[in-house]
């Protein structure tokens, strides 16, 4: 809820408060982050939630890519990309979407492109991102 209301430093505080965190409560915090302009702290969080064996979920990958996105940080991109593919999400049109549109920011065309061909299903949303 604070996160939401853009207050990621009463979120954070929320959730060091947490006696356990599972990938939800990571994925609040990171997302929290990540919608309030703060990308650089919600991939360090990213990179701390797998530190701490917990394995994201495609809803921490979607954010962690807009994250990427949003920093234009492309080879974080590539990175968290090769463990979407490793976790076997790749072949899920959102998950496909979300990787053409974070390659689509970075100004990486031709990697947007061979993403979407992969996609399958194409909807819409995953038509819009690559256009």
């Amino acid at each position: 809820m604070y996160g939401k209301c853009g207050s990621s430093g009463l979120a954070r505080s929320v959730f060091d408060d947490l006696p356990r965190r599972n990938v939800v409560c990571w994925t609040a915090m990171i997302a929290a982050y990540s919608q309030n302009g703060q990308g650089k702290d919600a991939l360090k969080l990213f990179d701390q939630m797998q530190l701490e064996n917990i394995k994201p979920d495609k809803v921490a990958f979607i954010i962690a890519l807009d994250a990427c996105a949003c920093l234009a940080a492309v080879t974080k991109g590539q990175e968290i990309h090769a463990s979407i593919i490793d976790s076997g999400f790749e072949s899920d049109v959102v998950m496909g979407t979300a990787i053409v549109s974070m390659y689509g920011k970075c100004g990486r065309l031709d990697d947007a492109r061979s993403v979407f061909n992969n996609i399958q299903n194409r909807n819409e949303v995953s038509w819009n991102a690559m256009i």
